[in-house]
């Protein structure tokens, strides 16, 4: 059983920071990558960001700039950086990882901006 559990979530104003964590747990042998999405009210999950087992990055073009993954492979955990935090990236931020071609989620954490 693979356990994803995500912290960090809160409220702060436009242009603000916050970072999430999120870590992995339970029988991770095998375990491919972390990467975080997004789900705000009245829409679709979205991808966010997400770090390889070598340490390749990738993030999407709405984040660019402003959000920064990084990860520890050594304690299966993943960090979201976010500066510069607009309304818009209000949402509920999950954290997966994919363990035995499986993709598995967190509960999410709640994110929002808002003066």
């Amino acid at each position: 059983q693979v356990q994803v559990v995500e912290s960090g979530g809160d409220l702060v104003q436009p242009g603000g920071s916050l970072r999430l964590s999120c870590t992995a747990s339970g029988n991770i042998g095998g375990m491919i990558g972390m990467r975080w999405d997004r789900q705000a009210p009245g829409k679709e999950r979205e991808f966010v960001a997400l770090i390889t087992d070598g340490g390749s990055t990738v993030y999407a073009d709405s984040v660019k700039g402003r959000f920064t993954i990084s990860g520890d492979n050594a304690k299966s955990t993943v960090s979201l950086q976010m500066n510069s935090l607009k309304p818009e990236d209000t949402a509920v931020y999950y954290c997966s990882t994919v363990v035995g071609g499986i993709q598995h989620w967190g509960q999410g954490t709640q994110v929002t901006v808002s003066s």
